[in-house]
């Protein structure tokens, strides 16, 4: 018999079993083309549940890795990276992956959303022919059981090894790593709540033995009392954070109605529109304001902006770096821009508090001044409760100051407009729809430094604080502010 030597030798092995939780509505696409939807759900063909694949799992993981060990968009060579998760391809010094990461099926039959969206052309604010789609979701609160194997072949680079999956894992045990599509607008928002460790040293005979008895279905792991941080199950600290970014989170009021379409159906009879609802991970339903929704009339206001401002090609540059851009197609692709993914992440939200009422209205022919015959409809919007906006810009220009205030600025300037009620949510925002309030916001910049304000509006006064010092007095924590702003204008 011949005993081969370049095979791997593997001496430990863990096992890290997880229960994922779905926090919004995902879209985890199969590419069907024959499907009735633009983007179809990617489906077990057994059990017909939904199915994450591990590949895109072990593509936010090993993303996710990246950012923290180095920023985001950076993509210098990681020496840890490429122990955990393998080369890439090309990579002529690649190595196999260590990690083995089991595609996992929903714990039971999913419940299904569907959502749709169109293209909104910023010149006439009416939709772009052809521009409309709609999307397959698995419905927040759905669970999906992780299993994810960790093999070790020399002892000495276990810890090291421990530290990067620790780093990886607690993207999802923080909410801060998003699964499918449209991940910069809400969607794949997930948390796992459960861990649980088994490592099997298989140099040892009673390990073994236990590693060949372990029960390798991914299922379902019981909530017990566990360390309930992976850090603390690896043993393992000091984890690494190279990130730089802008975070904002405001509260606002909902002042009068609010209408966003929803795109679903629905049984028996209803209004012709109906606000938009989607199902929240502890099971109850509640009108939402969409991530789409959000960055549609934040764009549409950063262009009227910059426009004002007069910043011609920068101002276009700005806010295709800020927003993203999908170039048009052209005939003369040498000339085409280049695509560009968001870096600006914007969350889905939740209306708390409000309520919902019927509304008939009827279209009226100006010439006659009478009722358009068959013109009446009906729309059931919501009614007054709070809702939170949460937004993140990634790596806002830490290597350049001035270009950095500039993109904080402009988002300080839409800030100020949801605020004051001048920039509205949704549609029939003509007949006083969308007005909001401001309450409160805390805004964070974390790079090189740390700096948090907080703004909150009492008694008809905005009252302005610096977070990490609270004795500082209103009038150079608002010119701090103010500073950002200024360089947008003066740029």
């Amino acid at each position: 018999m011949v005993i081969r030597d370049d095979h791997r030798k593997i001496i430990k092995r863990l096992i890290i079993r997880g229960n994922l939780h779905l926090i919004t509505p995902t879209c985890l696409g199969s590419g069907d083309q024959d499907s009735l939807t633009d983007m179809a759900l990617l489906r077990d063909s057994i059990t017909e549940r939904a199915l994450l694949p591990g590949t895109s799992l072990g593509g936010a993981l090993r993303n996710y890795l990246q950012e923290r060990l180095s920023g985001y968009g950076q993509e210098q060579k990681v020496k840890l990276l490429t122990q955990l998760f393998g080369g890439k391809r090309g990579d002529e010094d690649g190595e196999q992956s260590a990690l083995v990461i089991h595609d996992s099926i929903s714990h039971e039959p999913p419940k299904i959303e569907f959502r749709d969206g169109v293209k909104i052309d910023s010149r006439t604010g009416t939709a772009v022919d052809g521009a409309k789609y709609d999307l397959e979701l698995v419905a927040a609160g759905t669970i999906f059981p992780l299993m994810i194997e960790l093999l070790v072949e020399d002892d000495a680079n276990l810890a090291e090894l421990k530290q990067g999956l620790a780093i990886s894992l607690q993207g999802l045990e923080n909410s801060e790593i998003s699964l499918g599509i449209k991940k910069t607008r809400g969607f794949g928002q997930c948390k796992v709540t459960t861990w649980q460790v088994d490592e099997f040293n298989l140099t040892n005979l009673d390990h073994l033995k236990d590693w060949l008895n372990y029960n390798n279905e991914v299922s379902i792991i019981p909530d017990v009392n566990q360390p309930p941080d992976i850090a603390t199950q690896l043993d393992v600290s000091n984890l690494t954070d190279e990130r730089s970014q802008f975070t904002l989170s405001a509260t606002f009021e909902l002042q009068g109605g609010g209408l966003i379409r929803s795109g679903q159906d629905a049984m028996g009879i209803v209004p012709d529109v109906v606000h938009l609802t989607a199902k929240q991970d502890n099971g109850e339903v509640k009108p939402i304001i969409s991530g789409t929704s959000w960055t549609g009339v934040l764009r549409h206001r950063a262009e009227r902006i910059l426009n004002t401002l007069e910043k011609g090609q920068n101002g276009t540059e700005l806010l295709e770096c800020i927003f993203g851009q999908v170039p048009e197609k052209r005939i003369d692709t040498a000339q085409e821009k280049q695509a560009r993914a968001s870096r600006l992440v914007v969350h889905e939200s939740p209306i708390h508090d409000s309520a919902s009422m019927v509304q008939n209205r009827i279209a009226i022919d100006r010439f006659t001044g009478g009722a358009f015959d068959g013109a009446l409809f009906d729309e059931q919007p919501v009614f007054g409760g709070e809702v939170t906006l949460n937004l993140e810009l990634r790596n806002p220009y830490d290597r350049d100051k001035d270009l950095q205030k500039q993109e904080i600025g402009l988002l300080l300037l839409l800030l100020k407009d949801l605020w004051t009620g001048d920039l509205p949510i949704g549609g029939t925002s003509s007949i006083g729809r969308g007005r909001l309030r401001g309450k409160d916001a805390t805004i964070t910049q974390k790079g090189s430094e740390l700096k948090q304000w907080k703004i909150i509006q009492e008694s008809g006064q905005l009252q302005v604080s610096n977070l990490q010092d609270p004795s500082q007095e209103q009038e150079t924590t608002r010119q701090e502010l103010e500073d950002f702003v200024s360089a947008l204008n003066a740029a």
